[in-house]
């Protein structure tokens, strides 16, 4: 039942993924002789697409059971689909990103998220995220940097340059701040300060902050917890995943208002992160061990 699920799960995807790449496809291609405020409404519509898509992903989910979602939004009413908001979440599997898009759609704007370059070769999916103008980062070394000082300002510029075209109409951008998926060999590795969690990274939240300033309103901050382990992409689509925790709650925005030096502003930010992060670890413990309890 389980392989079933999963061939059914990934046929699904395929075939909203093709569809999506080939209407996206045409209206790339008429973006090229769009110019102005002509363009900036086709790619308000272009949004209509990732909506489509998000919802066909969420009926496969549905429709397979894939998991059960136990989610607790605080004061959702708060939130609207017709503003801008910075979403942060931790993260541990790529069934993270489905789950976001299943059960964020409608209440707020369909989620943009931080694409590493190299998933731009991934087969329609990379070509149509980067047309719905997701923004795209790089790894760049130390060392890269000191042979090419410029590639220090690579990110930014693209998420700045992504900005832009979040400013015309409501959008959310979705940052993973821990940069990476979290592994137990990670958290050694990096020795993490928090029990579940990745150290925080603020500087794609400043990018963010900085290139949509006038418009953002508030930061909806996600923690998924499964508390049945963390599932692979493929035991997901199987629906090997029983359960699944995601609590989500807004915040303000970090008070940065009239910060112009470099150096206070990271730290601020690195303060605000901090704050989050540690309330994040103790709701995360919290629900493992209800879970647990609830389990006996």
């Amino acid at each position: 039942m389980h392989l079933l699920k999963g061939v059914l799960a990934c046929v699904a995807l395929l075939l909203a993924t093709v569809s999506v790449f080939s209407v996206l496809a045409w209206w790339a291609f008429r973006l090229n002789f769009t110019k102005g405020v002509a363009r900036a409404k086709l790619k308000r519509r272009m949004d209509n697409i990732l909506i489509w898509w998000t919802s066909s992903n969420r009926l496969m989910i549905k429709a397979l059971g894939l998991t059960n979602a136990h989610v607790n939004w605080h004061n959702v009413a708060e939130v609207k689909p017709d503003q801008w908001y910075l979403v942060i979440c931790n993260h541990q599997s790529w069934a993270d990103i489905l789950l976001l898009q299943t059960f964020l759609l409608d209440t707020i704007p369909p989620l943009k998220f931080f694409t590493k370059s190299q998933l731009i070769w991934i087969p329609f999916v990379g070509l149509a995220m980067y047309v719905l103008g997701f923004p795209y980062v790089k790894r760049v070394s130390r060392d890269q940097i000191r042979a090419n000082p410029e590639l220090r300002h690579v990110d930014r510029d693209n998420v700045f340059k992504a900005c832009e075209g979040f400013n015309n109409h409501p959008t959310c951008v979705l940052n993973f701040v821990e940069g990476t998926r979290f592994t137990a060999e990670k958290h050694q590795r990096q020795n993490s300060e928090y029990n579940h969690l990745l150290r925080p990274k603020a500087g794609g939240i400043d990018y963010v902050l900085q290139g949509m300033e006038e418009q953002l309103h508030h930061v909806v901050d996600v923690t998924i917890v499964y508390p049945g382990g963390v599932p692979t992409f493929w035991d997901f689509l199987q629906g090997k995943c029983r359960d699944v925790h995601i609590d989500i709650r807004h915040l303000p925005l970090p008070e940065l208002a009239g910060v112009t030096d470099p150096a206070h502003r990271k730290t601020s930010l690195a303060q605000w992160m901090r704050q989050i992060w540690l309330e994040k670890d103790q709701l995360i413990a919290r629900t493992l061990n209800e879970d647990a309890i609830a389990s006996r």
